[in-house]
């Protein structure tokens, strides 16, 4: 396993996971292993200082990051975080990750992901705005439209890629939509972009299902994280007959064995912040979440949340990755002995970064498509995605995670031979 000098990661640290999965599709590489090597560096690693005045007038240090894993295949791709455990070593494997998704669904993209070390909740709405505003000069010099185009992730929204935008604009000395995805729509934004992320999943998992003869009418689906992305699976699931009967957010568990009202569920969340307190389901311990019995299980949170103790326990014929790399390599090793399917993030959650792509193709051409445009080119595109990743994993006898990667790192790969190392 190859390593940087300036990261020291374990197997199960989100570095070290993205490393074992390159280890894990070497041998189906065939000449393009001579080329590998490259899918262990990122290309370029920028970490900033973000000082700011706080309201009470007080001087702040913030650190930033901006990694670029891969642009061989078009500009860097990804989000930037705001969160108080964001790291350089967390960063990089996002960014690998992107590469990884970009090049498995065949966008025109590489992989790329920022993050400020912060908790959001802490600091007031003008000091959101100067913390990101601060950070888009600071990392400006790498981003743009043909460069690279951050978007949302955890704790970020519309409103701070509109400040990224403008704060780029500014220093461009010109408006540039297309330097970051997921803007409000009077600003260049896409119709069905902040659904995108959560309808991906459900495709992806209605098209599994389909292909195991699992029917969807009554299914049992527990949900981790009930933001963005695990609310609108959840929605979308429940509208096609299947049961959400367990939620964990950050505020606690739930459980329902008939399946939550989901109008009630979602109007509690969005009054109170969280499944916590709500009337329709029995609170239970957090861990216990991963005793319940399911078809489906969509952990749609943080990283390395499937540990291989909580392998041990799952009780789910699929497991359908909402969040980035929430499955650890030996928590993947135990689903395999178990014969629980995954369905790993790179194809499960890419519906996001796909119409993110939609978003800077309208930008560009100033021509905008309707939601129901939007939708109808999402769900051919990944469940075309989705339909060679799993002939590939049928064809070698390998996983959908190790396909997905065949996949993607063959095309990568094929661009970095096509291309040449200059000088």
């Amino acid at each position: 396993m190859s390593n940087l000098s300036f990261v020291s990661p374990s197997r199960n640290s989100p570095w070290g996971t993205y490393l074992a999965q390159i280890d894990a599709v070497e041998p189906y590489l065939g000449r393009l292993q001579r080329w590998v090597e490259t899918m262990r560096r990122p290309k370029r690693a920028l970490i900033v200082d973000i000082p700011i005045e706080l309201d009470n007038g007080s001087i702040a240090h913030f650190e930033g990051y901006r990694v670029q894993h891969s642009l061989t295949r078009g500009p860097g791709k990804g989000g930037v975080r705001y969160h108080p455990d964001v790291t350089l070593e967390e960063v990089m494997a996002l960014s690998a990750w992107m590469t990884i998704k970009n090049a498995a669904v065949n966008l025109p993209y590489g992989g790329a992901k920022g993050g400020i070390r912060f908790d959001p909740k802490l600091h007031s709405m003008k000091e959101l705005e100067k913390i990101t505003r601060r950070y888009t000069s600071e990392i400006g010099i790498i981003i743009g439209p043909q460069q690279d185009i951050p978007a949302p992730d955890v704790n970020t929204n519309g409103q701070i890629m509109a400040w990224m935008m403008d704060t780029y604009s500014m220093n461009a000395g010109a408006t540039a939509t297309g330097v970051v995805t997921g803007k409000p729509i009077p600003l260049g934004g896409s119709l069905g972009r902040v659904a995108a992320t959560g309808r991906g999943v459900f495709v992806i998992g209605r098209e599994t299902m389909r292909r195991m003869n699992v029917p969807m009418e009554g299914a049992r689906v527990a949900v981790q994280g009930f933001g963005n992305v695990g609310s609108i699976a959840a929605k979308l699931f429940a509208a096609s007959g299947a049961k959400i009967v367990a939620v964990q957010d950050h505020t606690g568990t739930i459980l329902n064995e008939q399946g939550f009202d989901m109008a009630d569920l979602l109007d509690h969340v969005a009054k109170t912040g969280g499944v916590a307190g709500f009337k329709g389901g029995d609170k239970i311990d957090n861990e216990d979440f991963w005793d319940v019995k399911t078809d489906v299980l969509i952990p749609a949170a943080l990283e390395g949340q499937i540990t291989q103790a909580r392998a041990q326990r799952i009780k789910a014929r699929i497991v359908l990755e909402g969040a980035n790399g929430p499955t650890t390599p030996d928590g993947d090793a135990v689903l395999a002995d178990r014969g629980i399917r995954v369905v790993p993030d790179v194809i499960a959650n890419a519906g996001g970064v796909t119409v993110s792509y939609f978003e800077w193709v309208q930008d560009f051409s100033s021509f905008f498509w309707t939601e129901d445009e939007i939708n109808v080119r999402l769900d051919k595109i990944i469940t075309g995605a989705f339909k060679h990743i799993w002939e590939t994993s049928e064809q070698h006898r390998i996983s959908l995670r190790t396909a997905a990667f065949v996949v993607a790192c063959t095309r990568v790969l094929e661009a970095r031979e096509e291309r040449g190392l200059y000088p």
